[in-house]
């Protein structure tokens, strides 16, 4: 077990991870490693979970609860992740009207080339599941965009 985790982030993580656990063995399937950590409100990127031993296909390999904590400990305690305000703060970069809108297409621009890039197909599944409407003008609020991403994430 990972000795630097409280008795409740052991028992969230406990919780979190039976979630993904489908037969109630202790035990997920490595595709969902990034699902549990997501839930216990980290933000890995795919290719930290793919380090930790998250795999792109289910039945590839599994994980128990025992090799888990010791993933959710360290990347717990990782500096390189972003959190909501963090986001936030680069998000109002692209604020020009300083009332909580940016440009819908930036964002989607943003999405395809900065950082993890990612498909047109996934920013087209972002756009539909997480952003509010455009204004006449293309605006749209960014906070709620964020807050939506950081639950699906």
């Amino acid at each position: 077990m990972a000795h630097d985790l409280t008795p409740r982030e052991v028992e969230r993580a406990e919780f979190c991870f039976s979630i993904y656990d489908a037969d109630g063995t202790n035990v997920i399937d490595c595709i969902d490693l990034g699902n549990v950590l997501r839930a216990l409100n980290l933000n890995p990127t795919n290719a930290t979970i793919e380090k930790m031993g998250g795999t792109s296909k289910r039945g590839e390999k599994t994980m128990t609860l025992e090799e888990f904590l010791p993933i959710f400990s360290q990347l717990k305690h990782d500096k390189d992740q972003g959190t909501y305000e963090d986001f936030l703060e680069c998000l109002k970069l692209y604020d020009k009207q300083e009332n909580g809108t940016m440009l819908g297409v930036e964002l989607t621009h943003m999405l395809l080339t900065l950082g993890e890039k990612l498909e047109d197909t996934q920013v087209e599944e972002i756009a539909r599941d997480c952003l509010d409407p455009e204004d006449e003008d293309g605006f749209i609020p960014y906070a709620p965009f964020l807050k939506k991403m950081m639950v699906l994430l």
